[in-house]
């Protein structure tokens, strides 16, 4: 795959992590791709779904597995805008994903290549093909927008009395 297409499947996870950060959600952004076509799609939904598990890959791995109709995506890529973390790259795995592209490095959180290499370990059945820094900067830059804005939303709630 060349680099053009890479980018292009970045842009799209890039893309999804605008909804988030529109809603106010972590923006984090997440296709699955195969054969050059976008079968699933997702970004953060953890606050407002109140639920544990709303990341973005999670997402965009059960609409691909619906598209297809099956739970193994073994000719499919993934791009994500953050490395993945645990609960993630589990999905990943067990997914079958082909190849991961993600943006910036997670290392609070992240379990590609931050704090372990999860997906590339050989006592699992699986292995994935990871490439990191995939519009790294960009993805880099929503975040650190997404968090300054929500500072500013709560220095500006404490000011008024709210509570958030």
């Amino acid at each position: 795959m060349d680099s053009q297409q890479i980018d292009d499947g970045m842009r799209q996870a890039l893309f999804q992590a605008q909804i988030a950060y529109r809603i106010h959600e972590v923006p984090i952004g997440a296709v699955v791709i195969q054969n050059g076509r976008v079968i699933g799609t997702g970004y953060n939904l953890r606050e407002l779904s109140e639920d544990a598990t709303g990341h973005a890959e999670i997402f965009a791995i059960q609409e691909a597995c619906r598209a297809i109709g099956s739970w193994r995506l073994e000719d499919c890529d993934l791009y994500v805008t953050v490395e993945p973390c645990l609960m993630c790259a589990g999905a990943i795995l067990n997914a079958r994903i082909k190849n991961l592209y993600y943006g910036s490095v997670n290392q609070k959180g992240g379990v590609v290549n931050s704090l372990y290499q999860v997906l590339n370990d050989q006592r699992f059945n699986h292995q994935v093909n990871v490439t990191g820094g995939v519009l790294a900067a960009e993805s880099k830059q929503i975040m650190q927008s997404f968090f300054k804005a929500a500072r500013r939303r709560k220095k500006l709630a404490r000011r008024s009395g709210q509570a958030k």
